[in-house]
């Protein structure tokens, strides 16, 4: 069954945790008084830019500055798609100015960056299909940013509303397995409202369902290439159920990331040229 996936190779950028910490509470999974292991942090997080590469993705690094703990979020810095970067205006006043660094490492490597007017969390809230935005909204992402991104992009934007605060970005209770011909994307419907639920249902008939267990594993904020899905090995389960529907689950471990609320794809921005 394995052999009717198809990988593509990715090209991802991220942040070494240096600096990483939890030193304020934005989401209901940071606490301050919380110690965090920065050593284990860094021997996670080098772990999974292996398993990466293994897998013959292509990594670029953005460097970490001090006084910016969750900077190793590269996700939530833009959401590129077709060579275009959106930017980000993050909500919370603590980690606005990663914006600023992010947006000088795409300008440097050539890209071109469009400022948003309205809070938006890159790809924390905006997930693309390959045929449109998922866009979240309800905790971070204002709804008037879904409509920048339309009008940025050119591509149609689906509004959907998170309810569960412990799934505050829609990254955190969706992600795409497959963004070619057989798209299709995994979800933990009660994170979403009644009328987000029933679009996701259209759109997405097939869906791989999760559970509440699965979210709260961080197993919805994965990293699928078409083939492998590079997940959380607490969501068991819902790594069973990917092998059966003919992916091939790589369990990385982040457990200390998930202090912060941050798992594998709040690590991981993907380039699309």
């Amino acid at each position: 069954m394995t052999e009717s996936r198809v990988q593509r190779p990715r090209r991802f950028l991220v942040c070494e945790p240096r600096h990483f910490a939890v030193q304020y509470a934005i989401n209901p999974w940071m606490h301050p008084d919380a110690p965090v292991d920065v050593d284990l942090a860094q021997e996670q997080w080098q772990s999974l830019i292996s398993a990466y590469r293994a897998h013959g993705h292509t990594v670029d690094s953005v460097e970490p500055v001090p006084g910016l703990p969750d900077m190793v979020f590269a996700a939530n810095s833009a959401v590129v798609v077709g060579g275009r970067v959106l930017g980000s205006l993050f909500h919370a006043p603590e980690r606005r100015l990663e914006a600023v660094h992010y947006d000088t490492w795409f300008k440097t490597a050539g890209y071109d960056v469009h400022r948003p007017e309205a809070v938006c969390e890159g790809e924390g809230d905006l997930v693309w299909t390959g045929r449109y935005l998922l866009a979240g909204t309800g905790f971070r992402t204002a709804r008037d940013a879904h409509r920048e991104a339309q009008e940025y992009f050119g591509h149609p934007v689906i509004s959907l509303t998170l309810v569960d605060p412990y799934f505050y970005h829609l990254d955190t209770a969706l992600f795409v397995l497959d963004d070619g011909h057989d798209n299709n994307i995994v979800y933990y419907p009660e994170a979403f409202s009644p009328g987000s639920r029933e679009v996701l249902a259209r759109l997405y008939p097939d869906a791989v369902l999760a559970t509440r267990d699965d979210a709260m594993a961080f197993g919805l904020n994965s990293v699928s290439d078409g083939r492998h899905v590079f997940i959380a090995p607490a969501a068991e389960a819902l790594a069973d159920r990917l092998a059966g529907h003919g992916y091939l689950p790589v369990p990385v471990d982040l457990s200390e990331f998930h202090k912060a609320g941050g798992g594998i794809k709040c690590c991981t921005q993907e380039i699309r040229s």
